[in-house]
């Protein structure tokens, strides 16, 4: 007689975070862990942590098992935070003309959430926004990548959000590091209409 093999998973006991720890949660931004315990999900003990987001004043539980899955990661140290502020202030090729294709775009690095990319969204929109003005999703973008960059340079370089903020802004207005070499270029070449800021 077979017996009935067990199909219950042994619970995650390691985990990648401790509690206090802090993480940054894609698309919002840092959070605090603030307890790992263990709950029963379908007849299996489950590891979780409870993770509370100051950004949004919200509390989430995540498995342990999931949250690398989920995109859950630790903030970036000093040298990787510095590295993101430069790349803001770097020279990037054009984005797409249409609003749409550029929000759905940079929507999907947003999701990625390495601070590499968050830092990309916000200097391609921002520069969108100096030629015309951003539709109404878009400038929610803007506003929540910037959010979620701040945030998290703020903790990695011990900074207050606003010196970061500032800081972030300084860049983003300074001349880029290198040579635009396709600038002259891309002047002379005439913009293609684009919708107008009605997103619907």
């Amino acid at each position: 007689m077979k017996k009935a093999s067990k199909s219950k998973s042994k619970a995650k006991t390691e985990t990648t975070f401790q509690e206090k720890e802090q993480v940054v949660y894609p698309l919002q931004g840092v959070g605090q862990v603030k307890k790992i315990f263990k709950r029963d999900f379908k007849g299996e003990e489950t590891l979780y942590y409870e993770i509370y987001l100051e950004v949004s004043d919200m509390t989430v539980f995540v498995p342990v098992d999931k949250a690398e899955e989920l995109g859950i990661r630790a903030i970036v140290p000093k040298k990787q935070a510095d590295s993101a502020l430069s790349l803001i202030a770097e020279e990037f090729e054009p984005i797409p003309a249409d609003w749409k294709m550029r929000y759905q775009m940079n929507l999907d690095l947003l999701k990625q959430g390495s601070i590499q990319d968050i830092a990309t969204v916000v200097r391609a929109l921002y520069h969108r926004s100096k030629v015309k003005e951003l539709p109404i999703l878009e400038r929610k973008l803007f506003d929540s990548a910037l959010k979620l960059l701040v945030d998290e340079v703020s903790f990695s370089l011990n900074k207050s959000k606003s010196d970061v903020e500032e800081l972030v802004f300084n860049r983003l207005e300074s001349e880029p590091k290198k040579p635009a070499k396709k600038s002259a270029k891309a002047a002379e070449k005439p913009e293609p209409e684009e919708e107008s800021s009605d997103e619907t």
